[in-house]
């Protein structure tokens, strides 16, 4: 990764640590220099940083992790394709309001809140566009919802000498990803990934390390560009099918080839959240209306705007990074 200019901003505070996405952000702080603070439920493992453990539902905590904070990435959130509402409304919306508030009074300078290209998703397709406004009231499903709600909660306490910047990065992947990448490749394996659609709508994606590196550039420049949302993509927009053909060859599974046609599954998406809200089931859900969205209706951005004003380029990209997922799986590492 580049490290950039790396500027003094005292401690940071990384919420959310413990996750793939969040560790990477926090460990990338501390190689180029940053004192880093974390907050979440259980030990980041993150060399150098000093963890706080409780969750932003828990004002104590909260406290605790903004003292002497003047930078804050929030990472931490309910992230889940199905569940309890409430629980994505008190840790997503709630969790980011307390966190936004303790930031404020302890006098952190800047807050850049990791969304989600989601929050604008209504299930028409996102074809060259930038970063459209957030959207709760058309996003499908609690996690979009909320993560929608948090972001305007965000945005909206940006003020003189607290500067706010939303970033989306999007379809986040890369070697180690115990979420997408291993899910596709699991399920591929098993037979039971069909392609949704005819698998030609055309998606974006974001390596690893591109947007570790995009959520850094924001940290950097939010004090010139606070106020705005940007999304964070590779800017490469590949077919769906052959995005997930590459994760599924990175592993040297069979990719899909079963079509599922694009209104079926998601009635039976809608169908399965039901039965999911009244009996969960132990994993994610095979199916639901949001994922049926995202796998057969485009969604890629213009990044013109974003690359101008963070100052940030992708490095990685799509094809490098499938090299990097295969050579990952060859060299027998986990995930």
């Amino acid at each position: 990764m580049s490290r950039g200019a790396v500027e003094s901003l005292g401690t940071t505070l990384v919420t959310g640590a413990s996750g793939w996405l969040g560790a990477a952000v926090a460990r990338d702080l501390v190689a180029a220099g940053h004192r880093v603070r974390t907050l979440q439920r259980r030990p980041s493992g993150v060399d150098g940083a000093d963890d706080v453990l409780g969750s932003v539902t828990q004002p104590d905590a909260v406290e605790a992790a903004v003292a002497g904070v003047e930078a804050v990435v929030h990472l931490a959130a309910k992230v889940s394709f199905a569940g309890d509402e409430a629980e994505f409304v008190a840790v997503n919306i709630e969790g980011t309001r307390s966190l936004v508030r303790a930031a404020k009074r302890a006098g952190v300078r800047r807050f850049v809140f990791v969304s989600s290209p989601s929050v604008a998703h209504t299930g028409e397709p996102i074809m060259g566009e930038d970063a459209p406004p957030a959207r709760p009231e058309g996003a499908s499903g609690a996690y979009a919802r909320t993560k929608a709600a948090a972001e305007i909660v965000a945005l909206g306490a940006d003020a003189p000498g607290f500067a706010v910047v939303a970033v989306r990065p999007h379809i986040v992947w890369g070697p180690g990803d115990p979420q997408l990448v291993a899910r596709i490749q699991q399920r591929a394996a098993t037979g039971r990934l069909p392609l949704v659609g005819s698998g030609a709508a055309l998606v974006d994606s974001t390596y690893i390390d591109d947007a570790v590196s995009g959520i850094r550039a924001a940290l950097d420049a939010a004090e010139r560009v606070h106020g705005a949302a940007y999304v964070l993509t590779s800017g490469e927009p590949r077919p769906i099918a052959e995005l997930m053909a590459g994760f599924c060859d990175a592993a040297g599974v069979a990719p899909p080839t079963r079509h599922v046609p694009a209104g079926a599954a998601k009635a039976a998406g809608s169908l399965v959240e039901a039965l999911w809200r009244i009996r969960p089931g132990a994993d994610e859900p095979p199916m639901t209306r949001f994922l049926a969205e995202q796998l057969s209706t485009a969604h890629w951005f213009d990044q013109r705007r974003t690359r101008r004003d963070l100052g940030w380029r992708p490095e990685v990209g799509v094809t490098e990074g499938l090299r990097r997922l295969a050579e990952h799986h060859r060299a027998g590492s986990p995930g």
